[in-house]
């Protein structure tokens, strides 16, 4: 490209895609990157982001998000980048044998979440019998049977948690293990031995000590990946976690490098996600050139849409 773009977007879920609107409005050149596997998109549908009282699905939300960035001429590229390189101008990145360059860049890349064996496992989770956020929809679950699939402390605090929304909570262990920060009268069965899930209608159901244990609801609690490789191989500093550490505009401890949503807090929601995006892209708004519009005889003159130039600018690139 001719020109460096204001801001790289790397992610395309909820937080990119808010920053990205940002940005657009703040008439700010921004391109969106999206692999296409945003966490959200798992979400049969969600009761606790705020605005939808019936409810929105992931896919629905995300591709509401895509069509509302769509309105300021946003262009978001089906592609991965690979690779993450800092210049005079700020950055390059590369991807599919190509390379884009911007000013500032805001990592919105998420987590990945750990999974237990299960045949059918992505056809439950849409159904809703396999749920990873106790704090998105343990309220749909209330007094139902409820098992916690994993081992350690995380497993056992999330047990607890659910304990508060249903007398029968279960907790599957793969292995025999201390009982990990679990008070004795926690009212929670604990079962060892359990090494993958199954389903059977609405039910999920698991094989442990010669006995069928089956549940409404399973939530596991195996861990997850965050996606910050390719901050942390620019040098970018990390919570134990795996989680960026970023100041109070959002800002990693690579200069020029934002960072939003999951790949920063432990806490997975999606209002959170959008918080930092708008925070992120009004930081990083104020810390470009300022802007200023042309006008004549008190009329404002058009000017040309800086999305659609770097949009046909990419389009071109990739021809060549």
């Amino acid at each position: 490209m001719s020109d460096a773009l204001d801001c790289l977007v790397i992610g395309g879920g909820p937080a990119g895609l808010t920053a990205a609107i940002y940005l657009a409005r703040y008439h700010r050149s921004v391109v969106v990157f999206d692999s296409g596997n945003s966490r959200a998109g798992l979400i049969p549908v969600s009761h606790n982001y705020p605005g939808f009282p019936d409810g929105i699905s992931g896919k629905g939300l995300l591709a509401a998000l895509a069509a509302q960035a769509g309105e300021y001429s946003v262009k978001i590229v089906a592609a991965t980048i690979t690779s993450l390189t800092r210049t005079s101008r700020g950055f390059r990145a590369s991807y599919s044998d190509r390379v884009v360059e911007a000013r500032y860049v805001l990592l919105a890349s998420g987590i990945v979440d750990k999974h237990p064996r299960m045949d059918g496992l992505d056809r439950a989770v849409a159904d809703g019998l396999v749920r990873y956020c106790p704090v998105c929809d343990a309220y749909e679950a209330t007094d139902k049977k409820i098992a916690v699939f994993g081992a350690g402390a995380d497993a056992a605090n999330k047990a607890k948690f659910l304990r508060g929304y249903s007398a029968a909570v279960t907790w599957l262990r793969p292995a025999n293990e201390p009982v990990a920060n679990m008070e004795a009268d926690a009212g929670i069965e604990v079962i060892d031995g359990v090494c993958e899930l199954k389903r059977s209608g609405r039910e999920i159901y698991a094989l442990a000590n010669g006995k069928i244990h089956r549940f409404d609801i399973v939530y596991p609690a195996l861990g997850c990946d965050v996606r910050s490789a390719i901050a942390t191989e620019l040098g970018a500093a990390t919570a134990e976690s795996g989680c960026l550490n970023v100041d109070e505009h959002q800002r990693t401890t690579v200069e020029g490098l934002y960072a939003a949503g999951d790949v920063v807090s432990d806490l997975h929601q999606i209002s959170v996600a959008t918080s930092h995006a708008a925070i992120a892209a009004t930081h990083i708004h104020k810390s470009l050139p300022s802007l200023r519009r042309a006008s004549l005889a008190g009329v404002t003159t058009p000017v040309p849409d800086r999305n659609i130039v770097h949009a046909r600018a990419l389009e071109e690139h990739g021809r060549r």
